[in-house]
């Protein structure tokens, strides 16, 4: 769900391949180039060039990393929801982004890589994920804040990759969409009771306001003139939109949600710009984005081993469900001899 903040290089997946050009692999060029202009889908089965083969296995593979890293500060609050309501909403959330994973790894493992060997790559640190995870959830409102705000830069991201060039990618964000809007309205829907309550309670949502703004306007990564990855894949039509003018989109959304919740966006140089109808925003501090991109945020050590301790809790599982479909094939094999 949130691709812009790892437009980085990722090892082998991001070399080019080396060797010679025949005239078969430039047919096969000129064929694939004409149908991105022509906005048609790539498919699995069609050819790609390496290059955007691998391109894709390092976004999708990302971002469903992050959907599945991005359950574990929600799950911090699980057992500590305000009220039944709020349990079972957050329950069906966090189902929702395990959900959204599997979609994902789904869709990468279409391109020839395996699960194992993207799992692999997280857990050794090769892979990365959205930055956004990597800070604490230190109250209640921060469900809110998370919800309204993450979600909210999530959706802003997530909307183009729906008309990105490869069809298993576009396919599974139509879906994962839908769901993100609902979680964008739960967390609005959080602080909008903070903000109407008690004056503690608008404090707190203040609060998770003012320690998740910046990290949320970063999510959507650096200037396209300094990403490296950027100015090909929107050539490729995998990319559709830049960081800059999703960021700016999402400000200008936010903004008046923000003055309708009664809350101040911790930005002193914000201002409308009536000239060109946007907000202005103030500077960005991208020492502590890379800061915590190259894995020195507050809870980077914190989530990595969290997801490596669950998945090696689960080998018996893994390894169960592949007994049971290894004695199935078995069983089935038996009756069609």
């Amino acid at each position: 769900m949130y691709t812009q903040s790892m437009d980085l290089p990722q090892g082998p997946a991001a070399e080019p391949r080396g060797g010679p050009r025949d005239a078969t692999d430039l047919e096969a060029d000129a064929r694939f180039e004409a149908r991105i202009a022509a906005d048609r889908k790539v498919e699995a089965q069609d050819w790609m060039p390496d290059a955007y083969r691998r391109t894709l296995v390092r976004q999708i593979s990302q971002h469903a990393h992050s959907e599945v890293v991005g359950m574990l500060p929600e799950g911090n609050w699980v057992t500590r929801a305000p009220s039944l309501k709020r349990k079972a909403i957050l329950l069906a959330k966090i189902q929702d982004e395990g959900g959204h994973g599997l979609y994902l790894y789904s869709a990468a493992e279409t391109l020839g890589t395996s699960r194992d060997q993207m799992v692999g790559a997280l857990h050794s640190g090769k892979a990365k994920y959205s930055s956004i995870f990597n800070y604490p959830t230190l109250t209640w409102a921060d469900m809110g804040a998370v919800g309204w705000l993450v979600d909210g830069a999530a959706i802003m991201n997530q909307i183009p990759l729906c008309r990105c060039s490869y069809g298993p990618y576009a396919r599974a964000m139509i879906r994962i969409c839908k769901e993100e809007s609902f979680h964008q309205r739960q967390g609005f829907d959080i602080m909008l009771s903070l903000a109407r309550g008690t004056p503690a309670q608008k404090a707190m949502a203040q609060d998770a306001l003012n320690r998740w703004w910046w990290p949320v306007v970063m999510m959507f990564g650096p200037s396209d003139a300094e990403s490296i990855h950027s100015a090909q894949t929107m050539k490729w039509g995998i990319k559709r939109i830049s960081n800059d003018d999703l960021r700016q989109k999402f400000i200008d959304a936010t903004v008046p949600q923000a003055e309708l919740l009664g809350l101040t966006i911790p930005d002193p140089d914000l201002k409308w710009n009536a000239e060109r109808g946007h907000y202005e925003h103030g500077t960005i501090d991208w020492t502590e984005f890379w800061n915590v991109v190259n894995g020195n945020g507050p809870c980077n050590r914190e989530r990595l081993a969290a997801r490596v301790r669950a998945h090696e809790k689960g080998t018996w599982v893994r390894e169960a469900a592949m007994a049971h479909a290894a004695k199935e094939r078995a069983r089935a094999e038996r009756v069609a001899a």
